[in-house]
């Protein structure tokens, strides 16, 4: 090294230096992977998705196209990441048990709610879900800019006009560095009809909101519990955090033998089924749980049907409480609305999101 050089190095402070670049790597990760935009509810590497897939002739009512054929377009021209998180984050999107409205139309294995892993890509087929076709709208129109992708060959929208609430709709989960998203989904019609009140009525407060909007909606459905806990569900909306709580939806038949069964057919959101089953019949084991006689699955295409078969001294109702106090039959899910609003994360409330979502729209 010359001398010339070596006048090139500046001395630094380790500590700012490590300071600053961990808040650029910060800001890297919760910018541009893990938090969704309020403005149209979607992560980076899934708005490259539904555009890659759009642009790409993969749209509703077209035929199905190869999975792998899609993730090597949007890998390959926006998404420079690697085939499994591209493919995993599609595969998701088509998952009815992950959104409340999937936003990708999936023909073959994509998984289940038991935990059972997707087919490799090169199995399953996909084309965007006619929802999906609702964000992009328009985009033809010169209605939201474009940015060149990663090596500049390609453009790609900076976000999608959406003429839907997304956020709201189907929610977000992700973990970034040193702060998360934990968003719930909500039902359509709600959410539109509140987004009307607000455009007829831009000073309506929460309150009037939630008279609208009763709740989250689970794609898995089960009970939301309003009533005592309205209160913390008022709090989480205002606040932007706070927290739900969800039981498995019941029903008690005879059986053919006539003994009671309990028969479970929807559960809180994310709660894997298997795991459940499992997880009663080693209470059962442990004689933790008694008067249980029989623990089958009779889930099908037509749904979820798991089978608790009482013996003849079991009391359902004493059953199914100990069932809710030891298992994930109820479950809490905590909320925590954070998003990305002009390009900085920031927590925010039902009105709030909604308010932003229109003042996208009115831009578009």
């Amino acid at each position: 090294m010359s001398m010339e050089e070596t006048t090139q190095i500046r001395p630094i402070d380790l500590e700012q230096e490590m300071r600053t670049s961990y808040l650029d790597y910060a800001m890297s990760v919760i910018v541009a992977r893990a938090l969704p935009d309020v403005r149209d509810g979607l992560k980076p590497v899934q708005r490259r998705i539904v555009w890659g897939m759009f642009d790409g002739g993969a749209r509703s009512g077209t035929a199905y196209r190869k999975s792998a054929g899609i993730v090597g377009d949007v890998m390959g021209r926006y998404h420079p990441h690697g085939d499994s998180p591209v493919y995993e984050a599609m595969v998701r999107l088509a998952q009815d048990f992950s959104m409340r409205y999937p936003l990708v139309d999936g023909q073959g294995n994509f998984g289940s709610v038991d935990g059972d892993p997707a087919a490799a890509m090169r199995y399953t087929e996909a084309r965007l879900a006619p929802i999906a076709e609702e964000l992009v709208a328009d985009i033809d129109q010169n209605t939201v800019d474009f940015e060149p992708n990663y090596d500049g060959r390609y453009e790609q929208p900076e976000i999608l006009p959406s003429r839907l609430p997304n956020l709201l709709l189907n929610g977000s989960s992700g973990i970034a560095v040193g702060m998360a998203t934990n968003i719930p989904p909500h039902n359509l019609e709600e959410i539109v009809d509140a987004a009307v009140l607000l455009i007829e009525n831009p000073q309506a407060t929460l309150d009037d909101i939630l008279e609208i909007v009763k709740g989250p909606d689970f794609p898995t459905a089960g009970i939301a519990l309003v009533g005592k806990e309205r209160e913390q569900i008022r709090h989480a909306y205002g606040e932007g955090h706070g927290r739900v709580t969800v039981h498995a939806r019941t029903a008690v038949e005879e059986g053919n033998r006539g003994r009671t069964q309990l028969i479970i057919t929807e559960l809180p959101y994310q709660v894997n089924k298997s795991t459940l089953i499992e997880k009663i019949a080693n209470l059962v084991r442990d004689k933790k749980i008694e008067g249980i006689a029989d623990l089958r699955d009779e889930s099908d295409r037509n749904g979820m049907r798991v089978v608790i078969e009482l013996k003849r001294e079991g009391s359902a109702q004493q059953i199914k409480n100990l069932l809710y106090k030891h298992t994930a039959m109820r479950s809490t899910f905590a909320i925590n609305m954070m998003a990305i609003v002009d390009g900085a994360p920031r927590r925010v409330g039902l009105k709030r999101a909604l308010d932003l979502f229109l003042d996208h729209r009115r831009e578009v």
